[in-house]
């Protein structure tokens, strides 16, 4: 008898494969301890703020970048006291007496305000420094002086620039300022020329080459009528009260003829001097006598004042410079002042060494 042989169809289970360390599967939420828990909050802490400080450090330079960029501008404003603005970085030819539209601007600012704010720099000590706006400050000054309402008039708006711009750049600003106004004249501009020269800041000593510096945005016949002008201020400047109504014609055959008569100069101070009480068209009949134009004879013009004897023919005026270690000290020798020029802040000296220097000096030319 055969013995059948039985087969059987067994099933057996895939044997998941074997992880080690037992029971570290992958797919298994790893336990931590609290101490590797806090190592990771730590760590995962300080990327979070070392990522948040990076941005506000960018923000804050981009904010700076802008500060900087708003306020070389002019475009950043505040209300600044007058009493801690200065006006010394500039020379200006500024004459109250001689500017008839201050009154002007002193109404328009106290009817509708100030639309155009000045432009300051800062300077040392919570002060600033005067770029631009001379006429409007003088008309905040002279609203307080009249009102007494330091409330209202005792700070002015004003842009405040960023330091470092050129001195040059400076004065051309506010050469263009005044080039806007229709009403400066030749004689003006030929004294902002003799200012620049003669700031010890600038590099520039030469009143004819200031005037291609200051007005290049002027023409070429302008700035040659500037250069003509420059004798005749440099020899009147002194003595006359309304250099700003002069006309052209008459300023430039008066500067001619003050070169070719060497003693006009000392004749005409010598009529005009004392004479505080002349009117512009005083003044403008004896230029234009001594010009050879003759006077004005119109009914209403005051008599002429009888003509006083020449005074010796000589130099109106003699500058030079004598190098100090401060920089180059530009004098000014003229009828009546002397003046000094130099980099130097005089108010910090000793008021009675000061006066001790300046008596020897005075005794040392007699």
């Amino acid at each position: 008898m055969s013995r059948k042989r039985r087969m059987f169809d067994i099933e057996v289970p895939v044997e998941e494969p074997e992880t080690f360390p037992a029971g570290k599967e992958d797919d298994k939420p790893q336990r931590r301890g609290p101490m590797a828990t806090a190592i990771a909050e730590t760590v995962g802490s300080t990327r979070d703020r070392a990522r948040l400080e990076a941005e506000i450090r960018a923000e804050n330079d981009a904010l700076a970048q802008e500060h900087v960029r708003l306020k070389r501008a002019g475009l950043i404003v505040d209300l600044i006291p007058l009493d801690v603005i200065d006006t010394q970085k500039l020379v200006r030819d500024r004459a109250p007496a001689a500017d008839f539209e201050l009154a002007e601007l002193v109404q328009s600012i106290r009817d509708i305000g100030l639309s155009n704010p000045i432009r300051v720099e800062p300077g040392r000590e919570g002060r600033f420094e005067l770029i631009q706006g001379w006429r409007r400050l003088s008309a905040y000054r002279q609203l307080l002086e009249e009102t007494g309402d330091a409330e209202t008039w005792g700070r002015i708006p004003a842009g405040i620039a960023a330091r470092g711009d050129a001195l040059e750049q400076l004065y051309r600003r506010m050469v263009d300022e005044n080039m806007v106004r229709k009403d400066i004249s030749f004689a003006e501009m030929a004294q902002l020329a003799l200012h620049y020269a003669m700031d010890p800041h600038t590099a520039e000593n030469d009143p004819d080459r200031a005037v291609a510096i200051l007005f290049k945005s002027a023409g070429y016949q302008k700035r040659s009528y500037i250069r003509n002008f420059i004798p005749m201020v440099q020899a009147l400047g002194e003595v006359l009260i309304y250099p700003q109504e002069i006309p052209r014609a008459l300023g430039l055959t008066l500067a001619q003829r003050l070169a070719e008569m060497p003693g006009l100069a000392a004749a005409i101070t010598a009529e005009l001097k004392n004479w505080d009480s002349r009117t512009a068209k005083d003044e403008l009949n004896v230029l234009r006598r001594f010009a050879g134009q003759g006077a004005d004879t119109s009914n209403d013009a005051p008599p002429l004042k009888a003509s006083r004897p020449a005074a010796p023919a000589g130099r109106a005026k003699t500058t030079f410079q004598i190098p100090r270690p401060q920089g180059n000290a530009k004098c000014i020798a003229a009828n009546g002042r002397l003046e000094i020029r130099l980099p130097r802040d005089f108010s910090a000296v000793d008021r009675r060494k000061l006066e001790a220097a300046v008596a020897a000096l005075l005794d040392q030319i007699g």
